[in-house]
């Protein structure tokens, strides 16, 4: 039933046996009987003569939203809609792209439903995927029984009124397309269930036998075809708001195995068939799982909201043969202990629902007999006192840190080079990797502090019991073990801790590192030139360093013993094919290594042929790997304990038989900041040609090397077949390698240390991709000694890498065949399952002052701040010495003082930008017209002079010039007073101002018209100009209509003013106080009683200055108390511009990133992070170009801050009181003022930059309140608002006045908004209509720029450009504001949501008004 044309649906004549499948039944030797599994027949009823929808073939396609009957609810919120993706998924919305999701793991960003979340395609009838809401008898009470018997307690009456089903018939994972590779014929069918009313919602997952032949997918853009993820199982609530607040999700599957027993076990009793609780109208804190059998005894509690989920542990068990059918011949499985259960810690945490399986006492696969229920084990302790929730069969707590991701990333990249054992000869089967993401599953806990020392060993009865840790690890013949000279009682230090100088490890192994100088050196002067992880040790003749007994390495370099290990470089050659040349210059290489089992993968990418297919001999290039990280035997190292990470490697190939030749050289050049080892690689010379179609193969091998000073040799020949079809050639080649290092000689070496040691290769393996263009080696290799054959005796696990201690994890080997797991440094648990140190969270780092902390995978980082540099021991931050500076000594070729200013950008390189005032390159600028810009006062006059300009009221009214009120005295009324100052102008030669045309009430006529140059043009009752009504000398005057009324709502002045008169009857006495408005509503500075002379001061808002009275005789001295709105002259420039070019700065989470620009054009190779502030989410964020500040909204911390660009200057809380979700965040640079948005107190505010002056502008008809801009030259304020039910964007003035809606039509989340001062637009981006889009500041001239963007958060612009970050890409975009084209993005290595976004400049950005 491959093809859409030969489906059989349920109902349309088809019997149980014409359904395809073949049955297979669990047999269950527990005490509760289970059922047999489910039979495709046993799905619920499906078909297009039902009813059902069919989704429309590819391979991520997406349903039109199927409008419910009834809402149906999940978690705690009701949808109307639902939607049925390709990929094994539903969501309550419309999918984003699958490359944003299906190769990520839970939870994803949306609501998810997911009964088998993978990269399906059902391109080319490969299955189809059908879906209907249904409300019929038999479905609804065929669902009825189902929740009933999941549920017995809390649901025994449950009767739904609605059901939703979507199944997925036969359908196919995504396949690569390949010439000639026909389909592959694994498919999967799965129906997932909703049955609901309207209080509750319950979920049913089926899975009928062998309805699942494939249990992962392969990622599109993985460079290792062989890594495939698990399909993910579970639901997720998405993200509960606009700020990625993570809410809760519930993940069933997180390895294979676990999706492998899918059919194979039920949380109701019915293998194949799943339960589940997932929303009501009561407080549900996640989603339950349906109780097993009706056992509720060792059932506990679940975690609240604001954790995360997991239920994979009953899912990981391996059955054995006996109660599992086959999946393949050449799997083996392999059952080890479950974890023990751990407190949920604050943040994320995963629940593991784990069901009880049968306490099987026969051992299963490797001889290990799995415990009892272990809840009951004494290993496992039932935690007391805990609340539970009655439909949780049982449920074990684990922490989840923020490396959550990362190590399920590491257990997958541990898989690559994994494939089915059909496919490549050397993997055994699923063991080991299974074993490996087993202990990688987040999910597993930490061991109680008792059995931290302890091992588990097996027990013959099933059971595990706890043995003490030794004195010590054993040490084989001729192991050294240096004294030590520490004092009694001093224990080892902790991780990335250092002895004190001269203490010795009393397990360090004979890896040093010697520093050669005439005279003797000591640790004392010298113990900075060892790792972190080692120690110093004086000799007579100079120092050595040794690493820790749980690092490996040679002292200057240390690795975790235990824990993966990864190599990058790049590969160059010159290579004769044949008789053919070919050249590839710096193609990348990467390996990876798990060390605790001797395994190293080696991928080398866009070699060209016919090169790369003649190099798959050559295992020796990924063999180097196998031998520096080999699993050691008792008493032996591998190689990075002599080389560390410096060294040189020479090879020289001679095939036979035609003698080619060929040269390989791999220098090693150390460890980088992430301890990635750094090779470059050189490949020279002749190599015998290998036709395309063919495959090498290598037998397992044994090689000598033998051991000099600073120095390793081999010298060996290997075989290598041939094959393609029935054609086997079998060829050989001569091998001769060496390895020079830099050895410490001032150590004694250790007798007895044998010379010659032998590298055991169990497994190797070559292979190369054309359609990829990789070249891989994989190889198995323990170091030990030259061995004599004898009777075979047993080998402790920790030996030959069948042990089951994590990737991350050491295994230190007991008697006979017992052994314990350590974690590796960095890490911590019980060795089966190790997580994380975050060594900045809990201050464990060593980083100094004026540096930061940054965590990373076993180990962290420290980087110092900018304008720092690290001193000699690696953690200091010292002041970096400022070099010469060509605009403090002269030397630069600038604008004279006066015009431009210098702005150093580092060295000797400087540029010029002129001030404000004048324009130009800044080596030449010339003066600014600013009477051009109309800065003065409508009724005052502008001088203009060099580099600045002045205002001067006109007769008839007195200020400051910016600030312009009418003489009240003079009796005149506007357009008289401005025609009396115009006419006195004309009294100078060359003056032809316009003279106001007044009517004889002295108002303006509407019509004016210039007498000297003939332009006419419409005015409003104040005399303003309307604008577009000019016209040209010689056209038809504009037609203007009668003045409007002015439609300003009264001042607090006015209306106290008006309804004072109104008490006094209109007209008050001279001793009656009235108070006194200027033409805008403002109180004037200067109030005074009635008509005498008692006169004071007052505030903004009409309130007596206190000591301000004054007598009969004198007048106090008042100041204006409004700004005026517009620009005044520009001050003497003495605020020193940022030493570097513009860059842009994001928020991230918990910090500020820091992206150069170059033009417009993004510098992403020199970004950086800027500051990092941990347990923060930074959201707003803006920067003051006067004083270099950055500020920015904090709404976990509830705070705003900001900290200097200077350097060594630290951050400063500036508001910390009365916030709730401080998000938007706007800096006016000219008023020396900041504006924010609250979201969570719907508000809007405004204070001075150092906090104080708070004053809130608005608070009502406020829902979401979200981004926040300003216009300082206008003296304008604008923000957006995303109710979802009437989104806006509104305006007011600077000070909360004249607020007005400018935008509430074809709006969706209108998020980030932004002003260009150059262009004059406001510009929005909107993730709901998922348009770029801009207006003029009075809401016309509205145009869209882009319509196709993905989820916008914020923005600023930039030039011609502009700068968004993005929650579907986690990235920085741009897009140029002329086009709309998108130009580039950015996307940061740590993967998260970006939030505020701000652009630096080198000096303020000027306006025209």
């Amino acid at each position: 039933m491959m093809a859409s044309t030969g489906h059989m649906e349920q109902g349309e004549g088809s019997s149980k046996s014409d359904c395809g499948f073949l049955k297979s039944f669990m047999k269950e030797k527990g005490p509760q009987p289970i059922s047999a599994a489910l039979d495709p027949s046993g799905l619920f009823p499906y078909g297009q003569f039902r009813g059902d929808q069919l989704l429309k073939e590819g391979d991520d396609e997406s349903s039109a939203a199927v409008k419910l009957a009834s809402p149906l609810r999940f978690y705690e919120a009701q949808f109307s809609y639902l939607y049925v993706g390709t990929n094994g998924i539903i969501s309550t919305q419309d999918f984003p792209r699958e490359t944003q999701y299906v190769d990520d793991g839970f939870p994803t960003d949306f609501p998810a439903i997911a009964p088998f979340l993978a990269d399906i395609d059902t391109s080319q009838g490969r299955g189809r995927i059908l879906y209907r809401e249904d409300a019929s008898p038999e479905v609804l009470d065929l669902a009825a029984r189902y929740v009933r018997t999941s549920f017995p307690r809390t649901a025994s009456d449950f009767t739904p009124t609605h059901a939703f089903l979507a199944t997925w018939e036969q359908v196919g994972a995504y396949q690569e397309p390949r010439l000639g590779m026909p389909p592959s014929g694994e498919l999967n069918t799965f129906q997932v269930v909703l049955a609901y009313d309207e209080s509750d919602t319950y979920a049913f997952f089926l899975y009928p036998v062998n309805g699942l032949h494939f249990f992962g997918t392969r990622p599109k853009e993985s460079y290792n075809v062989q890594l495939e993820l698990p399909a993910r199982v579970g639901f997720c609530r998405g993200e509960i708001d606009d700020l990625k607040r993570e809410g809760p999700y519930f993940s069933l599957t997180s390895t294979e195995q676990s999706v492998k027993n899918l059919y194979q076990h039920s949380n109701l009793g019915i293998p194949g068939v799943w339960a589940f609780h997932i929303g009501s109208v009561s407080p549900l804190d996640n989603v339950r799982p349906a109780t097993v059998g009706g056992s509720l005894s060792q059932a506990r509690s679940s975690a609240s909201r604001e954790h995360s989920f997991s239920h994979a542990a009953a899912l990981e068990r391996n059955y054995s043969e006996d109660d599992l059918d086959y999946y393949g011949e050449n799997e083996e499985e392999t059952e080890y202990p479950p974890s023990e259960p751990e407190e949920v810690l604050k943040g994320h945490g995963n629940i593991n629902a784990s069901f009880p399986a049968k306490a099987d006492s026969r051992p299963v696969a490797g001889g290990v007999s799995p415990p009892g229920p272990y809840l009951d084990s004494p290993l496992h302790p039932t935690p007391r006192n805990r609340p539970f929730h009655p439909e949780t069969e049982s449920v074990s707590l684990d922490s989840q840190t923020k490396e959550g991701r990362r190590v399920q990333e590491m257990a997958a990249l541990d898989r690559r080079g994994q494939v089915e054992a059909s496919e490549q000869p050397w993997t055994r089967g699923p063991a080991s990797s299974e074993r490996e993401e087993n202990v990688l599953d987040p999910s597993q806990g930490a061991p109680p502090p008792d059995l931290e020392n302890r091992s588990i060993q097996p027990d013959v009865d099933g059971g595990a019991l706890p043995s003490e840790r030794g004195a010590g690890p054993a040490y084989g013949e001729g192991e050294v073990v240096l004294p030590s000279y520490a004092r009694p009682g001093h224990t080892a230090p902790r991780d990335h801790e250092r002895h004190a100088e001269g203490a010795e490890d009393n397990t360090s192994n004979t890896g040093d590192f010697l520093y050669r100088t005439p005279n003797k050196e000591t640790c004392e002067h010298n113990h900075q030139a060892c790792s972190r992880n080692a120690f110093c040790t004086d000799y007579a003749t100079g120092f050595c360093c040794h690493c820790q007994s749980r690092f490996n390495g040679n002292g200057e370099h240390c690795l975790p013993r235990g824990a993966p290990h990864r190599v990058n470089g790049k590969v160059n050659g010159h290579l004769l094919v044949d008789h053919t040349p070919v050249t590839f210059t710096d193609v990348d290489l990467h390996a990876y290594i798990v060390s605790n089992d001797g395994r190293a993968y080696t991928a080398i990418s866009h070699i060209p042929q016919p090169a790369a297919q003649a190099l798959l001999p050559l295992t020796p290039i990924g063999g180097l790997f196998g031998w520096l990280f080999a699993l050691e035997k008792p008493g032996f190292e591998n190689g990075f304990s002599f080389t560390g990470a410096t060294f040189t490697h020479d090879m020289e190939v001679t095939f036979y038989p035609g003698k080619e030749r060929v040269r390989i050289t791999q220098v090693a050049e150390g460890l980088d900041p992430e301890d990635y080892l750094i090779i470059k690689t050189n490949i020279q010379g002749q190599v015998p040609y290998i036709p395309a179609g063919f495959t090498a193969h290598m037998a397992p091998y044994k090689e000598l090397y033998h051991y000099l000073d600073s120095a390793v040799t081999s010298t060996s020949s290997r075989d290598y077949s041939l094959t393609s079809g029935a054609i086997n050639r079998t060829l050989s080649y001569h091998l001769q390698q060496n390895i020079t290092y830099q050895a410490c000689r001032h150590a004694p070496r250790a007798l007895g240390t044998p010379a010659t040691r032998q590298l055991t290769v169990d497994r190797a393996l070559a292979l190369y991709s054309d359609e990829e263009r990789v070249l891989r080696f994989a190889v198995t290799s323990q170091i030990g000694p030259v061995e004599e054959y004898s009777t075979p005796v047993p080998v402790n696990p920790c030996y030959d890498g069948s042990h089951t201690c994590g990737p991350t994890a050491q295994c230190y080997p007991g008697t006979g065949v017992d052994y314990t797991c350590q974690c590796a440094p960095g890490y911590q648990a019980d060795g089966r399952s190790c997580m994380d140190v975050d060594e900045c969270a809990t201050g464990s780092h060593r980083c100094g002052p004026n540096s930061v902390c940054i965590n990373l995978p076993g180990s962290y980082r420290c980087e110092c701040r900018s304008g720092y540099r690290f001193a000699e021991d690696q953690y200091t931050c010292v002041l970096i010495a400022p070099p010469a500076n060509p605009c403090e000594d002269g030397s630069h070729t600038c604008a004279p003082t006066g015009q431009a200013r210098c702005v150093h950008l580092g060295g000797s390189t400087f540029s010029c930008v002129c001030l404000p005032g004048y324009t130009g390159n800044g080596h030449q600028c010339t003066d600014v017209d600013e009477c051009l810009e109309n800065r003065c006062h409508p009724s005052a006059t502008c001088y203009n002079t060099p580099g600045s300009f002045s205002c001067r009221c006109q007769p008839g009214y007195h200020g400051d010039g910016l600030q312009c009120t009418p003489d009240t005295t003079s009796g005149l009324k506007t357009c008289e007073r401005q025609q009396r100052a115009a006419q006195a102008q004309h009294l100078y030669p060359g003056v032809r101002i316009h003279i106001p045309q007044c009517d004889e009430q002295g108002h303006f006529l509407p019509l004016q018209c210039h007498g000297s140059t003939g332009f006419c043009w419409c005015v409003n009752p104040d005399g303003h100009e309307v604008p577009g009504t000019r016209t040209p000398p010689g056209s038809n005057p504009p037609h203007c209509g009668p003045p409007a009324p002015t439609q300003r709502p009264q001042t607090m002045c006015e209306r106290w003013r008006a309804n004072l008169l109104e008490h006094y009857g209109g007209t008050p006495r001279d001793d009656q106080y009235v108070p006194q408005c200027d033409d805008l509503g403002h109180f004037t500075p200067m109030q005074c009683h009635g008509k005498s002379d008692f006169c004071w001061c007052v505030d903004r808002d009409g309130r007596e200055l206190q000591g301000t009275r004054s007598q009969p005789g004198s007048t106090p001295a008042c100041i204006p108390t409004v700004a005026p709105p517009l620009v005044r002259p520009t001050p003497r420039p003495d605020v020193i511009p940022p030493s570097v070019g513009t860059f842009l700065l994001y928020a991230q989470g918990q910090q500020i990133g820091y992206l150069p620009l170059s033009g417009t054009r993004l510098q992403k190779d020199t970004a950086r992070t800027l500051l990092s502030l941990h347990g923060s989410i930074i959201v707003g964020i803006d920067y003051d170009c006067r004083e270099r500040m950055v500020y920015w909204t904090d709404v976990a911390a509830r705070t705003i801050s900001r900290v200097s660009l200077e350097p060594g200057a630290e951050p400063e809380t500036i508001i910390n009181s009365d916030l709730i979700s401080p998000e938007g965040l706007a800096i006016d640079h000219f008023h020396r003022t900041m504006y924010w948005t609250d979201s969570g107190l719907d508000r809007i505010e405004r204070a001075t930059l150092d906090g104080s002056e708070r004053k809130a502008l608005f608070h009502t008809d406020l829902v979401n309140p979200r981004a926040i801009t300003v216009d300082p030259i206008r003296g304008n304020l604008y923000w957006t608002d995303w109710n979802r039910d009437a989104p806006k964007i509104e305006m007011s003035s600077l000070y909360g006045e004249n607020r007005r809606i400018l935008v509430n039509n074809d709006l969706g989340l209108p998020n980030g908004l932004t002003f260009d001062p150059v262009s004059k637009l406001l510009c929005w981006a909107d993730a709901g209509t998922k348009k770029l889009e801009c207006t003029l500041p009075d809401g016309t001239g509205r145009h869209v720029i882009q319509n196709n963007l993905n989820y916008p958060f914020s923005i600023v612009s930039y030039a011609d450009h502009f700068y968004h970050t993005d929650w579907r890409r986690d990235g920085i975009i741009s897009v140029n504001r002329d086009s709309g084209q998108f130009t580039d993005e950015y996307l940061p290595e740590q993967r998260s949501h970006l939030y505020g976004i701000t652009a630096v400049y080198p000096y303020c950005p000027a306006g025209r008004k």
